[in-house]
């Protein structure tokens, strides 16, 4: 179905857990016809919660591609949809999802509001630069308070919400909703037999006209002053203003970031998600809409743009791998410019290789509609390319671009997996590989000390869902041990003008690599990794000699000098070097980069970092003192405590090593009572006692 560029919408649906979100995409895939049962997500039936893991457990772990269409005004509108996850441990599937969208829906719950993983979706869309709108879901619960959640998304997330619909009665009066733009109110019924498909259109009820009346002069008056034209003609004559001119204002200010519009419904009851369809086609942004995509020149780092226009060159991006039993690998793409069709030859900027696009698809959850050819603008996924990884640019080879790369967190914990058959373990291999190609955040590592397989996540949870799937998809009888804190470490002070040389003689051609660095601490603690700098004056070095040393130096980070654990952030300066014309070779200066840093590690100061993560309570006041004492033994820094009702929020930060089976400790303190949630804060230096600690618990190789 053939849709014009104007009138697509590429979103995500985004939240903290459990306020709703599979709930509501699942609705607006009934209502746009591509659903014609509606899916419940406690019942395991949700279309888009595939994964057997996901059905059993109620939550989102992958996010998943649909498409819909949607009519407004007699206007074909195309919905590209990304349901994400709202558990923490799962993240990265929100990152990635936002940096390739247009526009999001942020779904709030009417009682809990502005929780710890709403908070953290909202930055991410803030970093992206996202239009959004916000959706109150869950108005027929009890304690539902839709004015105190737009207050909350004021206070808590700093955003500028805009109320342009009033809930109809709140908790179990709840019965529609009223457009505060066309004063028109939307009733469901009570025993509604058609699931939200059919609902009455009526005037304002007389109760309600004065809350409506001073909520609209509010809506009015902040849009209209976002124009200096429309604002002298309100002056003038207000009447001679259309609803469509209102409209197209506000969602000119909504694209440019100035306001949220707060709508609000029940997902599960069926009210209020058609309304929120409208929104989404009204004052979400299409590919036309937004700025053109900004990447540079590989050869020139030049900055280009590439505007969304199917005639111009390539440029996509690899947001996603997955793995199908029927095609193989599909890699989920984002097209910005120009379009790719079945059999075409595409160029993988960071490989630098060409290959075939045997076939491109139309995602609908975990199924696939075959089509030919997609365009700018669009989603798809695709199948044919043996070497993509997540972040990958595909363009034009003639007229190349380097879209810029997604960030991704570091996994904080980890456990060790071995196989009870020595005949799995190549198995095992192949299948953590394919896992870790999916998902960014899942990494693998050999511990040289204890020989174990060490896979890392970003949490509990993270792990349990990936060692399940080792053993129920590739059919693995797996040995588990406990979870441990992925620890860094941090060297203190520097080394200047160390000189290494390697030389190796052997019968035949030899190898010879000389090299001079400054080496030490990065003193910032916002930059991870290897900070490598070249000073080494033109053509004294070849260009490969020194990507080989920067190679040597970030491979040998993988191993600290205390206790084997990774280096959290090297500054390396290569200020001199020299080599043989003969024996020299990018290897032999990998290797000498290698020695070098394993020399110089044992000569600095260095010290161990731990994962502190940022943690919230929600208690009711009773238990406060024996969770606040708990938290003391933990650890634990508490940063505040606020109401919640007749509840009390704790906010701390915690060391990760501190809260394993922290679930079970709370529900024991609390009689099952309170609620937290947990996320990554930053890496911190242990104490001496918690240092000798970890290495006492250690054997090392020197």
């Amino acid at each position: 179905m053939s849709v014009n560029l104007v009138n697509t919408r590429n979103i995500g649906i985004m939240a903290h857990i459990d306020a709703g979100k599979t709930t509501t995409t699942e609705r607006i895939l009934c209502y746009a016809g591509v659903n014609y049962k509606i899916g419940e997500v406690h019942e395991g039936t949700a279309t888009m919660d595939w994964m057997i893991q996901e059905q059993e457990r109620g939550i989102t772990i992958t996010s998943a591609a649909t498409t819909a269409y949607w009519n407004v005004d007699d206007e074909k509108f195309k919905i590209n949809i990304i349901d994400t996850p709202g558990h923490v441990d799962f993240t990265v599937e929100v990152e990635r999802s936002l940096r390739i969208l247009d526009g999001a829906v942020a779904v709030f719950c009417a009682v809990g509001g502005v929780e710890p993983q709403s908070e953290t979706v909202w930055h991410q869309a803030d970093r992206y630069n996202v239009p959004r709108l916000a959706f109150v879901n869950k108005m027929d619960r009890t304690g539902a308070d839709f004015i105190g959640v737009v207050e909350q998304i004021k206070e808590k997330l700093g955003a500028k919400p805009l109320v342009i619909q009033l809930p109809i009665g709140e908790e179990e009066n709840f019965s529609g909703v009223i457009d505060l733009i066309e004063e028109k109110a939307y009733l469901w019924d009570k025993d509604d037999q058609t699931l939200g498909v059919e609902y009455n259109i009526t005037d304002v009820p007389e109760y309600l006209k004065n809350e409506v009346f001073e909520y609209r002069e509010k809506l009015i008056e902040t849009v209209i002053e976002g124009d200096d034209q429309l604002l002298e003609r309100f002056f003038e004559d207000r009447s001679k203003i259309t609803i469509k001119e209102f409209k197209s204002l506000l969602r000119k200010l909504v694209i440019d970031g100035k306001y949220v519009p707060v709508l609000c419904g029940s997902a599960f009851k069926n009210k209020g998600v058609q309304l929120l369809l409208n929104a989404v086609c009204d004052y979400l942004p299409s590919p036309v809409d937004v700025e053109a995509i900004e990447g540079h020149n590989p050869k020139t780092e030049e900055i280009i743009y590439r505007n969304p226009d199917p005639n111009g060159p390539l440029a996509a991006m690899c947001f996603k791998i997955a793995s199908s039993s029927f095609v193989g690998k599909l890699s989920y793409v984002r097209v910005y410019s120009g379009q790719m069709k079945t059999g075409q030859m595409i160029y993988n900027m960071r490989s630098g290789k060409k290959e075939r696009l045997t076939r491109i698809f139309q995602m609908h959850s975990n199924k696939q509609t075959q089509i030919e050819t997609v365009e700018a603008g669009d989603i798809c996924a695709i199948v044919g390319f043996k070497d993509i990884i997540t972040g990958d640019t595909l363009c034009d080879e003639h007229k190349p671009v380097v879209l810029d790369k997604m960030q991704f967190p570091e996994p904080v914990i980890s456990i060790a997996v071995e196989v009870y058959c020595q005949a799995d373990v190549e198995k095992l291999n192949s299948s953590l590989d394919k896992m870790a190609e999916e998902d960014p955040t899942f990494t693998i590592r050999y511990d040289e000390v204890s020989g174990q397989t060490l896979i890392n996540g970003m949490g509990e949870l993270h792990l349990e869902i990936i060692v399940d799937r080792l053993v129920r998809e590739c059919g693995l009888k797996l040995n588990q041990g406990k979870p441990q804190v992925n620890y860094k470490e941090e060297f203190l002070d520097t080394i200047n003008n160390y000189n290494y040389i390697f030389k190796k003689q052997t019968g035949g051609k030899g190898r010879f690599a000389d090299i001079t660095v400054n080496i030490g601490t990065v003193n910032n603690k916002d930059v991870s990794g290897l900070v490598f700098i070249n000073k080494i004056t033109a053509g004294k070095l070849p260009k490969e000699y020194i990507q080989a040393v920067e190679k040597g130096f970030r491979d040998a980070m993988m191993n600290g000098p205390i206790g084997g654990y990774p280096v959290y952030s090297l500054k390396v300066e290569l200020v001199d070097g020299s080599f043989h014309t003969v024996d020299s070779d990018p290897l032999a200066f990998q290797i000498a980069a290698s020695l070098c840093f394993k020399e110089v590690s044992r000569k600095l100061k260095s010290t161990i970092l731990e994962p502190v993560m940022k943690l919230e309570i929600l208690t009711p006041d009773e238990y406060l003192g024996d969770i606040n004492a708990d938290l003391n033994r933990r650890r634990a820094s508490i940063e505040g405590m606020t109401h919640k009702g007749i509840h009390r929020v704790v906010k701390a930060k915690v060391p990760m090593s501190e809260q394993f089976g922290y679930v079970t400790a709370l529900r024991t303190l609390s009689s099952g009572r309170a609620l937290f949630s947990m996320e990554f804060s930053h890496y911190e230096r242990v104490t001496a006692e918690i240092l000798q600690e970890l290495i006492n618990s250690r054997k090392f190789i020197f």
